[in-house]
């Protein structure tokens, strides 16, 4: 066992799962195994909860429970969402081949609208202001009457950004076009009611508000034209065949449920430390910079740059110093190239790749903000000192 102190600044990425959500999981690992098919009694207990999750899924969401499908998390949503459109449309109404994507989206939306592209669809990429806003006036003139689908995050995971999805969607909607929200980052830190954001597809995924990894849903609107790609049995009324995850879907439904009556209190408590943070760098990190919006961001969210230093050099002095942060998506640790998050908001690669996020969570202490902002500081006068050396 590792003795050295952790303190975990890398919430965006990834959260322990609550002991509560645990202790409702357990049931269905054990004695209440069944799958919700089965007629007999624990498969019956299996489809009661599942009910359960599905019911109370739509109330948090202000959907009704049938507009909820159950997925491995938000990466397979995403999938759903823009090749489920795109293929309806291919089918049925080819005319309209256009997907509209921000560019600072998670991969999992941007790598989606590509695969269609190799199948004939145009992907336009829309673009943010210097702050990581795609303002609705930019977007406009990209959704043409030949969009089927455009697909904008609510927050963004790397700069924490909040967009303003309630206009594009009404933008994108005037046009005849279906509107898609990544929503992976907003669970218990923003309302999340599609009807008021006005969206027609949304994602979410659990391991990102204290639930299990490998489970999340997807909300589609009644009515909203898509092509399912999971076949085999009727499972998710024949939305999305496979053997239903009961314990998984208790335990995303029940941390939902956490999270958003926790809401406020923990957004006070992230905002809080995410300040503190923030200032106590800015003024004693040489020359440090925010990365995106100044107030339009996440209340957990800090992403900041470090002239002449490399992110990485910085991580592995952090995590040596017991510190995990990150440079970005998870999904793209290692990857040497500059984040297209910060590439897209027009930021040097220097400056990109002298980056990090910080993301507290609500369980984060004082304590914690001001030892990371001490070894964060030291570890780049450090780096900073070396590169003049060099030079």
């Amino acid at each position: 066992m590792d003795p050295r102190p952790r303190i975990y600044l890398d919430h965006a990425a990834t959260t322990p799962v609550d002991p509560d959500v645990v202790s409702l999981m357990l049931p269905f690992l054990t004695e209440r195994f069944g799958n919700p098919s089965s007629v007999y009694e624990i498969g019956r207990d299996a489809r009661i909860a599942l009910d359960w999750a599905r019911d109370t899924a739509g109330t948090l969401l202000g959907c009704a429970p049938q507009e909820i499908i159950f997925t491995s998390g938000a990466t397979e949503s995403n999938n759903l969402a823009i090749k489920g459109v795109a293929w309806w449309h291919h089918f049925n109404h080819p005319g309209r081949r256009r997907i509209v994507v921000s560019a600072i989206e998670h991969h999992a939306v941007l790598h989606s609208a590509e695969a269609m592209e190799r199948h004939g669809f145009e992907v336009v990429l829309a673009m943010p202001d210097a702050d990581g806003i795609v303002q609705p006036e930019t977007i406009r003139p990209l959704i043409t009457s030949d969009t089927c689908l455009v697909s904008v995050m609510l927050a963004n995971n790397e700069i924490g950004t909040i967009q303003p999805i309630r206009e594009i969607a009404d933008i994108a909607h005037a046009a005849g076009a279906i509107m898609h929200t990544d929503a992976v980052q907003a669970i218990g830190a923003l309302p999340v009611l599609p009807d008021e954001l006005g969206v027609d597809l949304l994602s979410i995924t659990a391991h990102k508000f204290y639930g299990p990894k490998g489970i999340g849903l997807l909300y589609c609107r009644a009515g909203t034209p898509i092509d399912w790609l999971q076949h085999g049995g009727g499972q998710e009324n024949t939305r999305r065949a496979g053997t239903e995850n009961v314990a998984g879907i208790v335990g995303c439904v029940a941390a939902m449920q956490f999270a958003i009556d926790e809401m406020d209190e923990r957004t006070a408590h992230s905002r809080r430390l995410r300040d503190r943070l923030i200032e106590a760098i800015l003024e004693r990190a040489p020359n440090a910079q925010l990365n995106g919006h100044p107030t339009l961001r996440l209340p957990s969210n800090a992403n900041l740059a470090f002239p002449g230093v490399d992110g990485p050099a910085l991580l592995l002095a952090l995590d040596m110093a017991g510190i995990a942060a990150s440079s970005g998506s998870a999904c793209t640790t290692g990857s040497t190239e500059p984040s297209h998050v910060l590439t897209a908001l027009g930021i040097e690669p220097e400056r990109a790749n002298g980056s990090i996020r910080l993301t507290v969570g609500k369980d984060t202490t004082d304590h914690d903000v001001d030892v990371a902002v001490r070894e964060i500081v030291t570890a780049v006068e450090r780096i900073q000192g070396l590169a003049a050396v060099r030079s």
